[in-house]
């Protein structure tokens, strides 16, 4: 009983699957193909227009925002950079102006500086001058009256000592006439 019952379960649960399992896999099923296709061309149709019309455009528009403001911020990036080139030539040229203005003000000091010692230097030499011209009279004057003092003394000594060998006064005006002669050569 075993046996046929065995035998009969077997047939009857291939009956009851009704041979579904005789073409395989159902993609892979030529019956089914047709279907399959226009089920794959009506998603691609649906997906391209998804895409197309709301995917792309805003993609399309984020790129182009991107794109504008990173050419913004370049055009700002180069206008700043010429700004700066611009403020830097500037700065550059007051620099040398002021160099220039500098070097001309320094001239001028030196050469009124220069000006001045000079005139100081000539009103002083002339001060000097002047006080050595006073000097040279004065000494000349002081010479004149020690000379005059050292005739004196000349012709008293000489008188002196001629009246200390010979025992006699000396005549005064011979004296004074050796002494004379004795200073002019």
């Amino acid at each position: 009983m075993a046996e046929s019952h065995g035998g009969a379960g077997t047939t009857a649960h291939t009956e009851a699957d009704g041979g579904e399992h005789n073409g395989g896999f159902p993609p892979f099923d030529s019956s089914t193909f047709a279907s399959q296709l226009v089920s794959l061309v009506i998603a691609f149709v649906a997906l391209y227009i998804i895409v197309s019309r709301f995917a792309l455009p805003r993609v399309g528009s984020v790129i182009d925002a991107r794109q504008s403001a990173i050419e913004g911020d370049l055009a700002a990036a180069q206008k700043l950079k010429d700004e700066s080139e611009a403020a830097l030539k500037a700065y550059e040229s007051d620099l040398a102006s002021a160099r220039s203005k500098a070097q001309a003000i320094a001239a001028e000091n030196r050469e009124k500086l220069n000006a001045a010692a000079e005139a100081e230097r000539k009103t002083l030499e002339e001060k000097l001058s002047a006080k050595l011209t006073d000097a040279e009279k004065s000494i000349a004057a002081t010479r004149a009256a020690a000379m005059n003092n050292v005739r004196g003394i000349a012709v008293d000594a000489a008188s002196a000592i001629v009246q200390r060998l010979t025992g006699l006064a000396a005549d005064g005006k011979a004296v004074e006439a050796a002494v004379d002669a004795s200073f002019k050569g």
